[in-house]
């Protein structure tokens, strides 16, 4: 939730509107994040040209998308656009909302008072804020806003009031935040502080005071490099980059002593996708460690370092291209990325399945794999898509396996306290890799014994980090809020692991040789299935006036069901519910008659009889049925009203492309109804919130 954006020049000159234009390029490229309403906070004009404590800070933020703060940016004539400042340090923030409606007072940066002493922007949540809330107001602070983060700066005002000694500003924030509960991450700017900036991203439900351990930052590979926040913002990048460093030789590789008086930029994010047209070398923050930069000079400290704990941290480049996170010739990043899947689904096979001699390893498993296959059960964890591809893989894990798989919604496996026991395997699915709720549910197995096992689209997020070990779906990034390509290679992801699971198994070697074939042939199968992309959309011309669709199936396909539903409701704002087939009698039926639209999904398996059953039911009732079915199948045909038909593979891999016409049924229906595909109201990208 929520996109957070930061920008520092050290003695790079740049006028206020290169700021202005970086800052809100930065915001676009998180705008999936959350979108209700934008903010940014750059320097004003100074009231006296010597004296560097009479520096201001502007506030300017909007009600709606980054479009509408880029407008108003430009409407300050206060602010000299072509002034030149070589040193500055500029926050944005693109928000969605947890606390208060969207309005500019609730957006982000929040101030600690009328002089704009400090500013923050916050990812996550503060849970004992309306404690801090209650202090502050008995001390004479007044709060203007409905949020939970405008405590913070109010706070970080009355330490620095309050102080006894002159504080640097790292310490000030160390001080600020272990008086904060909850999941955040924050970034400070600071009139009493110049040109300098402190990020921190934390996970605290006490407030002990600890005594600091330093991070050694290592050597830099050549180029520029970048620290931000990703995600919940429990991980911090910053990007540094030597002024023209790729044309001198003699220029220093380690980023703790870049900027002893040289030029250098810095770059904060919540997500790769906004630094990646800077750099692809970033620096991963954790869990109560604080970024400052002063000087110019990035340090990185933690609050409380544990006994035994690597000090290092690690810089890493990523596997992104500008051109992966642009809509290229497509109108939104939805239809891209549903576009996308069969490159997807091979970068998620590509080099862990060897098709000469039909082996599978998955290499981030290889080395759990025989505790792996000592445990009792498997229990495999998400919300939303995730969940999804959970149910759809659960049959072939349990036939592939011969172990019980139970599959949990994140939410109620806590709401429940389940049991978990440490010859249990838990499997963590997210996209984005911090997912709060499946995040807590990890951190509940883990300390229950547990083996976690993640499955993530994220490098170096939380889960990926926290788990024992895992599987990175490969699948490229995705900028849409709905979720389509991560489905179906976690779907490949999930399936792969149980045929790894099942090699030495003789009585499964002729299952799994007929997956694996239908593995081999699955990119060109998809693509086929897209190419009835102009017969979907024609579909949809007669369903999008409607105010409810159902979605039936049974067996493999329930899954395809409830992801097709949730896809619609999330983009076209239509009520659609995913049925299990064999329950129609139990209370579904009711709802069918002649004006309820009903797409059923029948293919030829074990189920086909069972779903034909369903089918009379259907039509006996006046309905009009469409029909997602294998090709040539002429009883079918005769049955429905429409038919969307589907090449055939086997039917544990059938789901992935029968989840193809529902996710082309969702864009199309959205569109047609005039609606944001890429922004659908009420919704982000990542929750990483309770």
């Amino acid at each position: 939730m929520c996109g957070i954006f930061a920008y520092l020049n050290y003695r790079v000159p740049r006028t206020r509107k290169e700021i202005f234009e970086t800052l809100v390029k930065g915001l676009q490229r998180l705008e999936y994040r959350g979108y209700d309403s934008a903010g940014i906070a750059v320097d004003g004009p100074r009231k006296t040209a010597t004296d560097i404590n009479d520096n201001t800070i502007c506030l300017i933020k909007k009600k709606g998308k980054v479009k509408a703060l880029d407008e108003e940016l430009y409407k300050k004539d206060s602010l000299d656009l072509d002034e030149e400042l070589s040193t500055h340090f500029g926050l944005a923030h693109t928000r969605w909302a947890t606390h208060g409606e969207p309005s500019a007072v609730n957006s982000h940066p929040h101030r600690s008072d009328k002089d704009n002493e400090f500013v923050v922007i916050h990812n996550g949540i503060i849970t004992n804020y309306k404690e801090l809330k209650a202090y502050l107001i008995t001390k004479g602070y007044e709060f203007e806003s409905e949020t939970d983060t405008e405590v913070i700066p109010k706070l970080t005002k009355y330490v620095y009031d309050n102080r006894e000694n002159d504080i640097t500003f790292s310490t000030l924030v160390e001080r600020v935040i272990q008086q904060l509960e909850g999941a955040f991450a924050l970034v400070f700017k600071s009139r009493h502080y110049p040109g300098e900036a402190v990020s921190t991203s934390a996970f605290c439900v006490l407030r002990p005071r600890q005594s600091r351990g330093w991070i050694q930052v290592p050597p830099a590979p050549p180029g520029p490099l970048a620290s931000g926040m990703l995600a919940l913002g429990r991980r911090l990048l910053s990007r540094v980059q030597e002024k023209n460093s790729h044309n001198r030789p003699d220029c220093t590789n380690n980023i703790d002593s870049v900027g002893d008086g040289r030029a250098v930029e810095y770059y904060f994010a919540s997500d790769a996708s906004a630094i990646i047209e800077h750099t692809n070398k970033v620096l991963y923050l954790e869990d109560n460690d604080i970024a400052a930069v002063t000087g110019g000079k990035l340090s990185i400290h933690r609050i409380n370092r544990q006994a035994g704990e690597d000090p290092v941290r690690a810089i890493q480049t990523l596997q992104m291209e500008l051109q992966q996170i642009m809509k290229g010739n497509f109108d939104a990043f939805m239809q891209k990325e549903i576009f996308e899947q069969p490159e997807s689904v091979v970068n998620t096979m590509r080099g862990r399945i060897c098709f000469e001699t039909n082996t599978v390893l998955l290499g981030g498993l290889k080395d759990h794999l025989k505790e792996i296959k000592r445990c009792r059960r498997l229990i495999v964890i998400g919300c939303g898509t995730s969940f999804h591809a959970a149910v759809a893989t659960r049959q072939i894990l349990e036939e592939l396996t011969e172990l019980s798989v139970m599959v949990e919604l994140a939410s109620d496996f806590l709401d429940r306290n389940t049991p978990v026991f440490r010859d249990d395997v838990c499997f963590f699915i997210s996209q984005s890799g911090e997912t709060a709720d499946t995040l807590m549910a990890l951190r509940y197995c883990k300390s229950q014994g547990a083996l976690t096992v993640g499955i993530t689209n994220t490098v170096g997020s939380s889960i990926c980090r926290e788990t024992d070990c895992g599987v990175h779906i490969n699948a490229g990034p995705e900028i849409g809020v709905a979720s389509t390509k991560a489905y179906t290679s976690q779907f490949v992801a999930l399936a792969m692991f149980g045929l790894m699971m099942s090699e030495d198994r003789l009585s499964l070697q002729q299952r799994r040789l007929e997956i694996i074939n239908s593995l081999r042939d699955l990119p060109e199968l998809i693509k086929k299935v897209l190419a009835q992309d102009k017969k979907i959309k024609s579909i949809a011309e007669e369903l999008y006036q409607q105010k409810s669709l159902l979605v039936m199936g049974r067996g493999f396909h329930y899954a395809t069901c409830l992801e097709g539903a949730l896809k619609i409701k999330e983009i076209t704002y239509m009520h659609s519910e995913g049925i299990l087939a064999g329950e129609l009698k139990h209370g579904p039926l009711a709802l069918i008659d002649k004006d309820m639209p009903v797409i059923m999904i029948i293919m030829r398996d074990a189920c086909y009889t069972k779903c034909q059953n369903a089918l009379q039911q259907v039509t006996a009732r006046s309905g009009r049925p469409i029909i997602i079915c294998c090709q040539d199948d002429t009883d079918m045909c005769k049955n429905a009203y429409q038919t969307i038909e589907l090449p055939h593979t086997v039917d544990c891999l059938q789901g992935i492309l029968s989840v193809i016409p529902l996710q082309l049924m969702s864009f199309h229906l959205a569109v047609l109804r005039g609606y944001d595909v890429d922004f659908p109201r009420n919704l982000a990208k990542s929750v990483t919130v309770e």
